[in-house]
């Protein structure tokens, strides 16, 4: 029998993996020991030579013998064997071999006649050379070029650029060198003292790192597969951008350890540690004058008020523009309005630029946000109407909250980056459009909007109705093809169902029947291989019930703006 993902098993690798469904995994990650003499729970690190490489192929052959066609394979390993594993991969397995990364890492080990080892290999193979996920525009994933941050180039993609080769000593001694967007990738080592650090096991990769892998070579609700899950980190981070998960380890107590682990992870919290490694190595200010006395001297005093002053003329003059710009364009229409229609958002762009700002449109919308929190944008006549009632919005608010969710942990993302950045919103767009097509991109922002403003009432009304709702006895799931649905053409609150169990997505509908009936023929909702449902008939709209429900059910596309906080109810 294959065995399910979202589960941690314990056992040898090679046998656990022969239980896999060949061709099932999306992405594998592997860092399997290094055969250095390293003191683990169970497993010997000393092996002869020929008897590691042998076990190596073997294990190695058995992780490609999962992998979908277009499936993608990273392994960490030593000095000691990297070369070894990699024609392994190549000449036996026929893997393409797209990147050779370094990681590089401080808290290396101490040697007293060598070199002090600060990286590990991290070699990214593909099944098909032609064909595979590499998610190039992920904004996670992309870095600022130089143009961008050092010479506020117009001419600069304003997505940033994709890693390139380089070398460097260490960050602290030449900043101006080393950025996160080489192959020679800079964390810090998870060390003893760190906050992020398990306890349970001595080798643990910093989340950051795998989060960068999980999300250039994988999407939302793929597979990824950890052989060797030692601390877990692969594992959480999976779970946490919203991947299905799949792992194998020796010791059963770090199966339990990683266990726990997994329990306290929830789909969507932040990856653990800094995203710039850099502030892990903060530089110190340099040509700063000190006297005896500790003060700056006078002259640093004066080109310090001096500097300030100008700063805050330029900032005053910026803002005015962006005022200008936002008077000119916004046709009676709210800041919201303009941010979720194209074509007012490239007018105000467009005034933005007749103003001779430097930026782009993402800076520009986001000093837009930020000088109506401090209300100093001109007031509009009248009430703003109501653009999209509930009813409107009902047949693609839910695309609009797993596009929201999805941005969100797939890209780190918040509504206001999204609505702000074009690029961004155009990414947002085509996965909302995915799940409900035939609508427009005003629509499924503007809808995104209106779940961001009813989620305060939603959740304080699951706070309000805890004791009557945990009560409730949940009714049983009906395959999705049952013809039941046909009865149900009322308002209420739905739980989708995967193959294993897992709850998909918990949604509310003015339609319970038409909602069914729309995820059964709708490409995106059949990739994510729902089979059944829960159905909660309501009388009118049921405010707070789906809150309650995702807060109960932990689904994996619902956006966490929805979800409430139980801590002060018994």
């Amino acid at each position: 029998m294959a065995l399910t993902p979202n589960e941690i098993h314990q056992g040898d690798c090679i046998e656990q993996l022969g239980q896999v469904e060949p061709g099932s995994i999306d992405l594998a990650f592997a860092d399997p020991p290094f055969n250095i003499g390293y003191e683990y729970d169970v497993y010997d690190d000393r092996r002869a030579y020929d008897d590691y490489l042998d076990w190596s192929r073997k294990w190695m052959a058995a992780v490609a013998e999962t992998l979908k066609s277009d499936g993608t394979f990273w392994l960490a390993i030593g000095d000691e064997y990297a070369a070894e594993l990699k024609l392994i991969a190549q000449n036996d397995l026929r893997l393409s071999c797209r990147s050779w990364v370094i990681w590089y890492y401080t808290f290396g080990v101490n040697c007293k006649r060598g070199f002090s080892r600060s990286h590990t290999h991290l070699f990214h193979f593909v099944k098909d050379p032609l064909e595979f996920t590499f998610n190039a525009d992920n904004p996670a994933v992309r870095v600022p070029s130089a143009r961008q941050l050092v010479y506020a180039d117009r001419r600069a993609n304003p997505k940033g650029r994709l890693p390139d080769n380089t070398w460097i000593l260490r960050p602290q001694d030449a900043p101006e060198s080393f950025t996160v967007d080489h192959d020679t990738w800079y964390y810090a080592r998870v060390a003893g003292t760190f906050k992020e650090r398990e306890g349970f096991h001595g080798c643990q990769m910093p989340e950051q790192l795998l989060g960068r892998i999980v999300r250039s070579c994988s999407n939302p609700q793929e597979t990824v597969l950890d052989p060797f899950a030692g601390s877990g980190t692969t594992l959480a981070v999976a779970k946490k951008l919203g991947r299905q998960w799949l792992g194998f380890e020796l010791s059963d107590d770090y199966v339990k350890q990683i266990g726990r682990r997994l329990k306290s992870t929830q789909v969507g919290d932040p990856l653990d540690g800094v995203a710039d490694p850099l502030s892990s190595a903060p530089s110190t200010a340099q040509g700063r004058r000190i006297t005896k006395s500790g003060n700056m001297k006078a002259a640093d005093k004066k080109r310090k008020s001096a500097t300030k002053s100008r700063a805050v003329k330029k900032d005053a003059d910026f803002n005015q523009a962006i005022v200008n710009a936002y008077t000119a364009t916004h046709n009676g229409c709210s800041v919201d309005q303009l941010l979720a229609d194209r074509e007012l958002n490239d007018a105000f762009v467009a005034g933005c630029k007749n103003e001779g700002l430097k930026g782009c449109a993402a800076v520009w919308n986001h000093s837009l946000m930020a000088l109506r929190k401090m209300g100093k944008l001109p007031r509009l006549p009248g009430r703003a109407k109501t653009l999209c009632t509930v009813a409107r919005m009902d047949p693609y608010s839910f695309a609009a909250e797993i596009a929201l969710h999805q941005m969100s942990i797939d890209c780190d993302k918040t509504l206001d980056d999204i609505l702000c950045d074009p690029q961004l919103a155009e990414q947002f767009d085509a996965v909302a459009k995915s799940f409900a097509p035939g609508h427009t991109s005003f629509e499924y922002r503007w809808a995104a909007l209106s779940i961001r403003k009813r989620a305060k009432e939603a959740k304080k009304q699951a706070q309000q109705n805890y004791d009557e709702w945990v009560a409730m006895k949940l009714p049983r799931a009906k395959p999705l093809a049952a013809k039941s649905w046909d009865k149900l053409d009322c308002p209420g609150v739905y739980i989708l169902c995967g193959g294993s169990g897992r709850t998909l997505y918990v949604g509310e509908t003015l339609d319970i029947r038409a909602r069914i009936e729309q995820v059964r023929r709708t490409r995106a909702w059949k990739r994510l291989a729902p089979t059944s449902a829960k159905a909660i008939p309501c009388e009118g709209r049921p405010i707070g019930l789906q809150s309650f429900l995702i807060h109960g059910t932990d689904p994996v596309m619902n956006s966490r703006l929805l979800l409430p906080e139980f801590e002060d109810v018994a």
